[in-house]
C-alpha cells in the first residue's frame, strides 16, 4: 500500500549540513568536526516534473523500508531488474522490487512473510523509488 503527499513545485532550497565520512555504529566521534559542505536534496531530484513524494504503509518491504517511510518517487526513470519501484497490481499500488526470471517479471518483497507477485498485462510500473527516508516513531 502506499499514500501520496503533495510535492512542492518550487520553493526554497533545503540545505543540510552533510559531513563526508563514515560514521561508525560503535564508538562517539566529533562528527561537526567533519562537516564539508550544504547539500540540498534537491540534487537528487532529476526530473522535477515527474517526481513524487509518498509514505510507505505496511511491512512487506523490511528491513530495508518500514511502514511510514518517506518514499521519493521518480516516474521518468525506466524501471530495471533490482529496482524498488511502485506498481500497480490487482488494481492496488504496491512497493516492491522488481526481478526478472527468464521472461517473467516478478514484484518481490523484502519481507520473508509475502508473496512474490508475478506481473501480468494489467500490471504497471508506476515510479521507481530513489530515496526512502526513515525515522523511528516518536
Amino acid at each position: 500500500m502506499f499514500s501520496f503527499i503533495a510535492r512542492q513545485e518550487t520553493g526554497p532550497a533545503l540545505l543540510l549540513p552533510l559531513a563526508l565520512m563514515r560514521f561508525r555504529a560503535g564508538f562517539p566521534s566529533p562528527a561537526e568536526d567533519h562537516i564539508d559542505r550544504s547539500l540540498d536534496l534537491n540534487e537528487f531530484i532529476l526530473h522535477p516534473a515527474a517526481t513524487f513524494y509518498g509514505r510507505l504503509d505496511g511491512d512487506s518491504m523490511e528491513p530495508i523500508m518500514h511502514d511510514g517511510d518517506l518514499l521519493v518517487i521518480d516516474r521518468a526513470i525506466e524501471a530495471r531488474p533490482g529496482h524498488v519501484v511502485i506498481a500497480i497490481h490487482a488494481g492496488d499500488f504496491t512497493v516492491k522490487r522488481l526481478r526478472q526470471s527468464g521472461n517473467r517479471w516478478l514484484l518481490a518483497p523484502e519481507n520473508p512473510a509475502y508473496p512474490v507477485l508475478e506481473c501480468n498485462d494489467e500490471t504497471e510500473i508506476w515510479g521507481v523509488v530513489l530515496i526512502s527516508l526513515h525515522w523511528p516513531s516518536p
